[in-house]
């Protein structure tokens, strides 16, 4: 990176630094249907096995996911979302809602049914007041928020 270069602080690029890259996302979704061993999430992922066991050791080094060996003999272990890899999920769904309508809008290859008996529809709110966060609806604060 250039020296004459200062990234905004932003908690967008430190989550991406952590979670940003395809596997760990895809990792990430096959828990979220209940995948939980090695073996599964590299077939539904297509991730190359070593790949998979940095994205994973990298996971769980950050608290987003937790082993459990599930097999002494030989060691075998499965895998777990911790409060903060389900809290992700929330953020899957909105990626998975943006790809049903800008590139899948005549069928969406997953759809998820609510508790409600619908079909999901994601939808990020403010929490206080209820309404749709969309760009312009809010403005930054903060530390990372300075524009100059």
């Amino acid at each position: 990176m250039p020296k004459d270069v200062e990234p905004r602080e932003c908690s967008i690029a430190d989550t991406l630094d952590l979670v940003g890259e395809r596997w760990s996302l895809l990792a990430i979704r096959e828990l979220s249907y209940g995948v939980r061993r090695f073996d599964q999430i590299v077939r539904n992922t297509g991730a190359s096995r070593d790949i998979l066991t940095a994205r994973l050791r990298k996971l769980e080094s950050n608290g987003i996911i937790r082993r459990e060996r599930y097999s002494d003999h030989p060691v075998r272990y499965e895998y777990h979302l911790t409060r903060a890899g389900v809290e992700l999920c929330d953020v899957l769904l909105v990626l998975m809602a943006w790809g049903d309508r800008h590139l899948h809008p005549d069928d969406p290859p997953v759809r998820w049914q609510h508790s409600c008996g619908h079909h999901m529809s994601p939808q990020v709110v403010c929490r206080h007041c209820g309404r749709e966060a969309r760009a312009g609806a809010h403005s930054p604060t903060g530390r990372g928020a300075l524009t100059g």
